[in-house]
C-alpha cells in the first residue's frame, strides 16, 4: 500500500473517530432518544456497530417489514417492537446496555395525532423516562427527520455528512483496483471533487457504471458523475445546479462589483488559503426587478469557475412542524458537501421579509436563524449570493457585518452603461452587423429603462421587422425598429419611483456599495447622507 493510500485511510478514520465520539458521548450521557437523518442507512449502521463494540454494547435492530434482528419478531407492528424494549426481553438477552436501531419510523413520527400513532407517540414519551434510568437508547434512522411536538424536548437530531473529499478518495481505491483507474493526477483531483455531494451509493453506482461499460474509469467518467450529481441535486426539490457560461464580459455596467469580483477571483485556491486570505462569505445584491442581480450570481460562479447552485425559496418552506428546518439543514449539508461553490438564493426577501409574524407557526423565525447562524460560523467554502428586491423588510440580523461580505445597490444603468448593454445583446444576435445600430442613440432613447428592459425592447423590434416582411422577402431590424419599441414601452421607474428613491436612502443609511460606477448616483447618495445627519 503507498503512503497516499495509508494517509488517506488513516485521515477517514480521523472522520468516523469524531462521529463515533460523538454517539458514544451521547449513549454514557443516557441520551433516551437519538434520530439519525441519512439517505444512506449501511454507513450509519455500520459505524453504531463500531460505537456498541467500542462500549461493550448489544445493538438490536428493527423494521416493520423483518422484525428484530436477531429473531424476525415484532413484524408490521410498531408497539410490539417498544413493548419488547420496555419489558427488557430476557428471554432474548436484552440487558441494561443494549442499542436498539428503529428504521423509517417517519411516517408516524410525521403524523402523531393520528388514531394509530397516539398510542406510539405516548409509549415513546414513556420509554424516553425508563431508559434514562440504564444504559439503553433508541435510535432512529430516517431519511428525513420527522419530530412531532410530544418529543422534541426528548429526541436528539443528527445529521450523517456526506462523504467528504478524504473519505470518497478512499472510496474510490477501495472499489476499483489501481489498473482500472486510468486517470491523470488532475483529472483524478476532479473526479473526487465532481463525487462532492453525492452519496456513497450513488459514487459506487456510477463508478461501477463506468467499470460495467468499458473495464476502466477515465476522464470521460467527470462529465457523467456531474450529471449523476445534477439529478441527485433535482431530487432534493430544494436546490438546482445551475449550468451555463455567463461571462463577466456578458455584463453591461456594474464595473465595481465586476472589479470586485475579479480581485477575488482566486480567493478560494491552496495558495490564497496559504496565504492568509479567509474564505469569502458572499455578497448581497439589491435593487429593483431587471438590474442585473440574478445575472451577477451566474457571472461571479463562472468567473471563479465554482458550480452554482440555486436555492428554491417557495420549496423550503412545508407546511408540518420541523419540515421547514429539515430542509434548510439538508440543503446546508448539501452545499458544504458540493463545496468549493456558489450558494444563489435568490428574492431572499420574500422567503424572510416578514419573520415577526406567527402565520406559519414561527417557522420562518427558526429557518431563519438556522441560516444566520451558519453564514456566520460556516468554515466550508460555500460562498453565498443572495438578491433582494424589497431589502427594507429584511431583518436587521440578516444584514450586519459578518454575514456578508459585502452588500451592493445595482441602480438602474446609466447612459454610457445602457449603451454598453445594448451592445452586449446585439452582438449575440447580429455580431455581424453591430456597427449598423446607432448604440448611442439608443442609450438616450431609454433613461430610467432596466437592463432586463433594454433586452425586451431588442425582441421587440426584431419581431417588429419580421412582422412587415413576408416568407422569403424579410428586411432585418434596424435602429429604428427598436425605437419604435422603446417608444411604446414603459418602464418599470415610472411606476416604482417610490421604490427606488426608498431603495437610495437604504443605501445611503446602511453604507453600502454602488454596483456601477455611477458618479451622479454617488452625489445623490451622499445628499441623502447629509440629511440623515
Amino acid at each position: 500500500m503507498s503512503s497516499v493510500d495509508r494517509n488517506t485511510m488513516t485521515n477517514k478514520s480521523k472522520i468516523n473517530q469524531a462521529l463515533i465520539e460523538q454517539f458514544d458521548l451521547l449513549l454514557r450521557a443516557k441520551y433516551p432518544l437519538i434520530y439519525v437523518v441519512t439517505a444512506e442507512e449501511e454507513p450509519v449502521e455500520d459505524l453504531l456497530i463500531e460505537v456498541a463494540q467500542r462500549g461493550d454494547r448489544r445493538i438490536l435492530f428493527w423494521d416493520i417489514a423483518r422484525g428484530w434482528s436477531d429473531n424476525g419478531s415484532d413484524k408490521t407492528s410498531v408497539m410490539a417492537a417498544l413493548s419488547r424494549i420496555a419489558q427488557r426481553d430476557k428471554a432474548n438477552n436484552d440487558s441494561d446496555n443494549v442499542i436498539y436501531i428503529l428504521r423509517d419510523l417517519h411516517p408516524i413520527l410525521k403524523y402523531p395525532h393520528h388514531d394509530r400513532h397516539i398510542a406510539i407517540i405516548r409509549e415513546l414519551k414513556n420509554l424516553a423516562q425508563d431508559l434514562k434510568r440504564d444504559r439503553r437508547t433508541i435510535i432512529f434512522i430516517s431519511h428525513v427527520l420527522e419530530v412531532p411536538p410530544e418529543l422534541t424536548e426528548e429526541i436528539t437530531a443528527i445529521d450523517f455528512p456526506l462523504p467528504d473529499i478524504i473519505e470518497i478518495s478512499h472510496l474510490i481505491k477501495q472499489k476499483i483496483s489501481p489498473q482500472k483507474i486510468n486517470l491523470s493526477n488532475l483529472a483524478w483531483e476532479q473526479l473526487v471533487k465532481a463525487c462532492q455531494g453525492l452519496s456513497r451509493t450513488r459514487i459506487q453506482r456510477v463508478l461501477a457504471k463506468a467499470i460495467a461499460a468499458k473495464e476502466q474509469v477515465n476522464d470521460s467518467d467527470i462529465d457523467v458523475i456531474l450529471a449523476e450529481k445534477q439529478q441527485a441535486i433535482r431530487q432534493t426539490g430544494i436546490l438546482e445546479f445551475f449550468t451555463g457560461n455567463e461571462s463577466l464580459k456578458n455584463v453591461g455596467g456594474l464595473d465595481n462589483l465586476k472589479q470586485w469580483v475579479r480581485i477575488r477571483r482566486d480567493a478560494f485556491t491552496e495558495e490564497a488559503k496559504r496565504y492568509g486570505i479567509p474564505t469569502p462569505k458572499g455578497v448581497l445584491l439589491v435593487g429593483i426587478q431587471g438590474t442585473g442581480k440574478s445575472l451577477s450570481a451566474k457571472t461571479i460562479a463562472n468567473e471563479w469557475r465554482l458550480p452554482l447552485l440555486r436555492l428554491d425559496i417557495g420549496r423550503l418552506f412545508g407546511s408540518y412542524v420541523g419540515e421547514s428546518e429539515s430542509r434548510m439543514r439538508q440543503m446546508i449539508q448539501l452545499a458544504e458537501a458540493t463545496a468549493p461553490c456558489v450558494l444563489w438564493i435568490d428574492e431572499i426577501d420574500k422567503a424572510f421579509g416578514n419573520t415577526n409574524g406567527d402565520g406559519d407557526s414561527g417557522a420562518s423565525r427558526r429557518v431563519l436563524g438556522t441560516l444566520i447562524t451558519w453564514m456566520q460560523e460556516k468554515i466550508s467554502p460555500v460562498f453565498i449570493v443572495a438578491t433582494a428586491n424589497n431589502v427594507r423588510i429584511l431583518p436587521a440580523e440578516l444584514l450586519r457585518k459578518g454575514r456578508f461580505d459585502e452588500i451592493f445597490f445595482l441602480n438602474l444603468p446609466t447612459e454610457s452603461e445602457r449603451q454598453e448593454i445594448f451592445k452586449v445583446h446585439l452582438q449575440k444576435l447580429r455580431p455581424s452587423r453591430l456597427r449598423d445600430f446607432d448604440l448611442a442613440l439608443l442609450a438616450r432613447h431609454t433613461k430610467n429603462f432596466s437592463g432586463a428592459e433594454i433586452e425586451q425592447v431588442i425582441i421587440d423590434g426584431i419581431h417588429r421587422a419580421f412582422g412587415r416582411g413576408s416568407s422569403g422577402n424579410r428586411q432585418d431590424f434596424t435602429t429604428e425598429d427598436i425605437i419604435s419599441a422603446i417608444e411604446e414601452t414603459v418602464p418599470l421607474a415610472a411606476i416604482a419611483s417610490q421604490q427606488i428613491e426608498s431603495l437610495k436612502q437604504w443605501a445611503a443609511e446602511s453604507g453600502a456599495r454602488t454596483a456601477s460606477n455611477d458618479e451622479q448616483l454617488l452625489q445623490e447618495l451622499r445628499k441623502f447622507a447629509l440629511k440623515l445627519d
